[in-house]
């Protein structure tokens, strides 16, 4: 045998025992079809829905969570009225400042003042022996002062629940033609919380100044009562958040009288 001859027959055997690979005769679609992955159990593999949160609070009410400030300093910068004037407004203020200490409140407040059922503004002509009853009929209780005043401030401490600028265009005040001339009594200018919802405190409050002044049970102001009233109403007045009237009993009541309750938060 010639050396060509012996070469020649050396690589015949070497293709003959060359082990078969399978992916070079395989076609595309094969090979496709062979690493595609198994949808099979995916939808067994998608994370739960988020837990449905219980409120801490009853239908109506929101959340009012957070520090409150003992005693505030609240600098008017520009004034309405002549500040030397019981009822002065301020129309802008500046910064609050915390001049006393910080204490935790955590509580629920009605999101609204207290409607009547079958009625669409809030209840007024309220004594706060009536406002407390009210609220205990439907499982609630009469406002602190301090929780009231949180409620509408916020820990920022607002003169107004809406910021440190009067806005008479969001809240129900500063109402003018206030008498009846013909009868010399009070007009009624009591609108719909639905109509008060830019009116709202940093905790989702509404319509907590103006609208009708707001039982509380008096915490914080000396008086003789227990009963203060809060927010003011309707007319051109202070209608803000820290101010409160005392020199009315449990059993006074007006017009412009009205409640919203608290309760405590689950």
């Amino acid at each position: 045998m010639t050396v060509r001859s012996f070469l020649f027959a050396v690589a015949l055997a070497g293709c003959a025992a060359r082990p078969h690979d399978s992916t070079q005769l395989a076609s595309p679609e094969a090979s496709a079809h062979a690493i595609a992955p198994s949808h099979e159990g995916v939808a067994n593999l998608q994370p739960p829905p988020p837990p449905v949160l219980e409120s801490p609070c009853p239908e109506g009410m929101v959340i009012v969570d957070g520090d409150y400030c003992t005693e505030v300093r609240q600098d008017c910068l520009v004034w309405q009225d002549p500040p030397s004037s019981p009822f002065a407004r301020c129309a802008r203020y500046a910064p609050s400042i915390c001049m006393g200490s910080r204490i935790r409140k955590r509580f629920c407040i009605d999101r609204d003042e207290y409607v009547s059922p079958g009625e669409v503004v809030p209840s007024s002509n309220v004594s706060w022996s009536d406002a407390r009853q009210a609220c205990e009929r439907n499982s609630k209780r009469l406002c602190l002062e301090t929780e009231w005043e949180f409620a509408c401030e916020g820990e920022a401490m607002l003169p107004y629940p809406t910021g440190y600028v009067r806005d008479p265009k969001a809240c129900s005040i500063d109402k003018l033609d206030l008498v009846d001339p013909s009868t010399g009594r009070l007009r009624d200018k009591r609108v719909a919380p639905s109509e008060l919802q830019r009116c709202a405190s940093p905790f989702g409050a509404v319509g907590m100044t103006g609208n009708v002044d707001e039982w509380v049970w008096r915490d914080r102001t000396p008086g003789e009562h227990r009963s203060a009233l809060k927010g003011g109403w309707w007319m051109p007045a202070r209608d803000r958040c820290r101010p409160a009237t005392t020199a009315h009993d449990e059993h006074f009541h007006e017009l412009q009288t009205g409640v919203r309750c608290c309760a405590d938060a689950m």
